[in-house]
């Protein structure tokens, strides 16, 4: 009796690991149910979709608002066409942004969506016109590699072309951000 009641309780514990396993297993392969109901579907046109794959989360704000239904390649256009499912809750202005995002370094990838200031909302069948494809690591480091690499050997040696690049870009970043409050603080008082 003793022996048939620890089999028993051995048992129930194989049981319920292997019913975690099958749970974690499901919610890494995005195959849980997401809690959203009714839908409608918009359609968005991507030169470089990375590696978004179908049931990829649609995001604003960082809330799911929906998943990739589909994604398909366009011959005439040589783009890729992916297929989104919003949830009906939420109606996004007709001139929203579409971008591929990467969850931290290497992690999954999802499509963020950026409300404009359009009236007129996307309803089934619409297609997102302003996208922005995803970051491809790889194509960023052969880029700054390549970059590197035609540096002449003269402004290497005097550092001019570093230093201008520096001042020139950190101008822009000044321009296009504006002045830091802070600066004022930071640097000493002119006589």
């Amino acid at each position: 009796m003793e022996r048939t009641t620890i089999d028993l309780w051995v048992g129930i514990f194989v049981a319920l690991g292997l019913a975690a396993l099958l749970g974690l297993a499901m919610k890494v392969g995005n195959l849980t149910t997401s809690g959203i109901g009714e839908t409608y579907t918009v359609t968005a046109n991507f030169e470089n979709i990375g590696g978004l794959k179908p049931r990829a989360p649609v995001k604003s704000a960082g809330v799911v608002v929906g998943r990739v239904s589909d994604i398909t390649f366009d011959g005439t256009t040589f783009e890729a066409v992916v297929g989104l499912s919003i949830d009906k809750r939420y109606a996004f202005p007709k001139d929203t942004f579409a971008n591929i995002y990467t969850a931290g370094l290497l992690g999954e990838q999802y499509i963020g969506l950026e409300a404009g200031g359009d009236e007129v909302a996307l309803v089934n069948g619409d297609k997102i016109l302003q996208t922005q494809d995803a970051v491809v690591l790889e194509k960023m480091i052969s880029q700054f590699l390549y970059n590197k690499a035609s540096e002449s050997p003269e402004a290497k040696e005097s550092g001019e072309g570093v230093a201008k690049t520096d001042t020139n870009s950190t101008k822009a970043a000044d321009d296009a951000l504006g002045s830091n409050p802070l600066d004022a603080m930071t640097q000493p008082a002119k006589p």
